[in-house]
């Protein structure tokens, strides 16, 4: 008799394809918003067709721009925006930043407090008791899958670390999914933010929580991303890239969000919080030690884990040979990475120095409880002194 049990939770509706961003009006008035909140990213004129959209059948719209990755303080000014103007719908535009900001701010303002009062790790950790706003995200990049899950990240300088608000409460009313929203996207942030998508599937396929259901999308998110990130990179995306790279994104939310992490996510988020790096950027120059040094774990520790034999489905999957052999992902993984010029992480300051408080902060991090074994802090600290 089978021990199977899982759960799995995302956004009460999904519509993905090309052009279904004019479907965002209808969408927000049949989630009963009068007064909508827009966050975009740094430059608000991206969302400019959306904003007369929205407004077009008589939504009054406050636009809150959020340059750079959210913070605690970005979450505060934001959620007062909200309040001030009686926005009661939230609608997010842009990368995982925005998104991020959105969902945050639509859980503070349902449900009042400081986000120190709900964040994980430097908060109190309390937990959210209201539904959030009705919130809608419309991602342009294709890397977080922010629109599927049910947590915001948040940087705080103070504590030179990102936490997560985290709730059911949090997952998007709409993810609002339109391949098309990546045409002209930089090389450079196809680039990061794909091999975030990336590693948002490899992670869950082999984390300690892997379920069937999340091994289906991941396998199948996998399989796209292998085909079609470096072109898209290379060449400019193409309809069927676009296509691959969001699908990938979306995929890896779901994995995400329903089966956990693992190191990569575990060591971006203190690094995120210590340095100015952007985060897709941090999981591209983790993810080949973190496999290696995972897979050389398990076979010392660990041999008949499960996750074993998963190494090679990856290689298989990414490489698109049946008879792959699992180091064949690792060198899969870190010829993408050269091949798509991504910096290691002593390009955004990380010296020997901070490795040990790095190594410090990123074993408390809650991403690293689904990775598939509690790794050393020697294996850590390979992991960070190559990922520089």
């Amino acid at each position: 008799m089978s021990g199977l049990s899982f759960e799995f939770a995302t956004a009460t509706r999904i519509v993905f394809g090309p052009g279904r961003v004019s479907d965002a009006p209808e969408a927000v008035r049949g989630l009963g918003g009068s007064r909508v909140l827009l966050v975009t990213g740094k430059d608000p004129a991206r969302a400019r067709t959306l904003h007369e959209a929205l407004e077009r059948p008589g939504l009054p719209v406050r636009v809150f721009p959020v340059d750079g990755e959210p913070t605690v303080e970005l979450a505060r000014e934001g959620t007062a925006a909200a309040v001030e103007s009686r926005c009661d719908a939230v609608v997010a535009f842009g990368g995982g930043s925005a998104l991020d900001a959105g969902k945050a701010i639509a859980a503070l303002a349902a449900n009042g407090g400081d986000p120190l009062d709900y964040l994980e790790v430097i908060g109190r950790g309390k937990p959210l008791t209201r539904p959030a706003l009705p919130f809608v995200a419309i991602p342009t990049t294709a890397g977080t899958g922010s629109e599927v899950t049910r947590n915001a990240v948040l940087g705080s300088k103070e504590a030179k670390v990102k936490a997560s608000l985290r709730s059911p409460h949090m997952l998007p009313r709409l993810a609002l999914v339109d391949p098309d929203l990546l045409t002209g996207a930089p090389a450079a942030v196809l680039a990061s933010s794909g091999l975030d998508a990336l590693s948002q599937l490899i992670e869950p396929f082999l984390s300690a929580r892997a379920n069937p259901l999340t091994d289906s999308l991941a396998r199948e998110g996998m399989r796209r991303s292998a085909r079609s990130l470096r072109r898209a990179v290379q060449e400019g995306p193409d309809a069927s890239a676009r296509e691959d790279l969001a699908l990938a994104s979306l995929f890896g939310g779901l994995c995400l969000a329903n089966s956990g992490l693992g190191a990569v996510h575990g060591f971006a988020a203190p690094v995120g919080g210590m340095f100015e790096a952007p985060h897709g950027a941090v999981c591209a120059a983790l993810l080949p030690a973190v496999l290696d040094v995972n897979l050389r774990a398990l076979r010392a520790r660990a041999p008949e884990h499960p996750a074993v034999p998963r190494f090679q489905e990856v290689a298989a999957l990414l490489t698109g040979r049946p008879d792959a052999r699992a180091e064949d992902a690792l060198v899969w993984v870190e010829g993408l990475r050269a091949a798509l010029q991504v910096p290691g992480l002593g390009r955004y300051g990380l010296t020997a120095a901070e490795v040990p408080a790095l190594v410090a902060r990123a074993k408390a991090a809650s991403s690293m409880k689904a990775n598939p074994l509690v790794l050393t802090d020697a294996e850590l600290t390979e992991i960070a002194t190559r990922s520089m």
